[in-house]
């Protein structure tokens, strides 16, 4: 069983700290309670690595990123009111609703208590905390000013979870019509078609191929309907386990960057990512080499990742950042070279990366309330053809039938 450390207070006021083994926080309080002790705060204690013990069913639970761009909006503020660190990260973790972020939280606490920095503790938990997140921390405790740095970090997840909803719902649309339509065609193959299979059976007409191939699919989902429904699962679940993987994620990449009108607002994103992190980072002090090794392991795309690598290459042999973004017009465009290179020539590179992530911050935004106005057209075209496709597979055989009774 679990070993959680406690602090719990009787009715005379006086304070018991210590460990205990029990099945749960429940049974650490009905120990205590037996003592006359009410607990005031109880934790899993950590693992040998240092990094708490998350209940198993809270390892499924997502930390959003909107929980993250509160804490550190929040955090901020009780810094700069004149909260310590370890009471500020104490009351955000009483405060959080996700339960697996606050049991993080009380493990950054009591790392703090025991002498380590804030970053030291964060980054244990690079799965919550991003390397961004961690360097910009550290920097500020380096630099005595932890509250503006958590407000530049505060901006740069705001402006990225505002990114992010814009592009899932413009994305959200085609997927309900895609869902709908394959919806529709399960049901049409499971339950319309089988009653009128026995009509063109008994037909003493050769069917054609495309009714013979409408027929062979509904057989098959009615005689085999939870096979294909397991089958059709484990793909999906092939499918989320192998773009997980490096050449999964790279397949994913390429896709993204060829498909019309997806592409588009794949590489706005990235340029508005990159122009808003990158400029984050210096305006915070990180040498440009520092700051591009963080952007390249905070994009997803594995090509913007590998050219802004790449990037970090040719800049320690003395090449300008802006010549290489050239070099890679077809996921950077010219704009962004020629913003980088005006940054370069007046030392202003921080202002400008600035106004180019707010330009294309509101390119995506364009983008995205014009995507259902591109799209529509084509899922109605596919539709179209669908039902086009399925009317004349059904038309055929009667045609054929009134051919032989003539």
């Amino acid at each position: 069983m679990p070993k959680f450390l406690y602090v719990a207070k009787n009715y005379d006021g006086e304070v018991r700290t210590g460990e205990l083994v029990a099945k749960d926080e429940q049974g650490i309080a009905q120990q205590l309670k037996a003592d006359g002790f009410l607990v005031t705060s109880v934790r899993e204690m950590e693992d040998d690595d240092g990094k708490v013990r998350v209940a198993f069913m809270d390892r499924f639970t997502k930390i959003a990123l909107k929980d993250k761009m509160m804490f550190a909006r929040n955090l901020s503020v009780m810094i700069s009111s004149g909260l310590t660190v370890s009471k500020s990260i104490r009351n955000l973790a009483d405060q959080t609703k996700n339960k697996k972020f606050s049991q993080i939280l009380l493990a950054i606490y009591e790392d703090i208590k025991a002498g380590k920095n804030l970053s030291d503790g964060m980054a244990k938990y690079p799965s919550v905390f991003s390397e961004l997140f961690v360097n910009m921390v550290k920097i500020g405790e380096t630099g005595g000013n932890l509250d503006e740095t958590l407000t530049i970090v505060a901006v740069q997840l705001e402006k990225e979870n505002a990114l992010l909803s814009k592009v899932r719902g413009a994305l959200m649309y085609p997927a309900v019509i895609m869902v709908a339509m394959t919806g529709v065609a399960i049901l049409m193959l499971t339950y319309v078609l089988p009653q009128m299979t026995g009509v063109f059976k008994d037909m003493d007409v050769e069917l054609p191929k495309s009714t013979q191939l409408i027929i062979s699919a509904s057989d098959i989902f009615k005689e085999h309907s939870i096979l294909v429904m397991i089958s059709m699962a484990l793909i999906v679940f092939a499918l989320r386990l192998a773009i997980k993987t490096k050449s999964g994620k790279r397949a994913v990449s390429f896709i993204s960057l060829k498909i019309p009108a997806i592409n588009n607002i794949v590489i706005k994103t990235n340029c508005a990512r990159f122009s808003r992190i990158y400029s984050s980072l210096l305006r915070s002090g990180v040498t440009s080499l520092d700051a591009l090794r963080i952007v390249a392991n905070t994009l997803s795309n594995y090509y913007y990742k590998k050219a802004i690598r790449d990037s970090i290459k040719q800049i320690q042999k003395g090449v300008d950042l802006s010549k290489v973004i050239g070099e890679n017009d077809k996921i950077f465009p010219v704009l962004v070279k020629q913003m980088v290179e005006v940054g370069e020539q007046t030392g202003e590179t921080e202002a400008i990366l600035i106004k180019m992530a707010e330009f294309y911050e509101d390119e995506v935004n364009q983008v995205t309330k014009n995507i259902s106005s591109i799209v529509e057209p084509i899922l109605m075209l596919v539709m179209g053809i669908a039902v086009g496709f399925f009317a004349i597979a059904m038309l055929q055989p009667m045609y054929g039938l009134m051919e032989n009774i003539k």
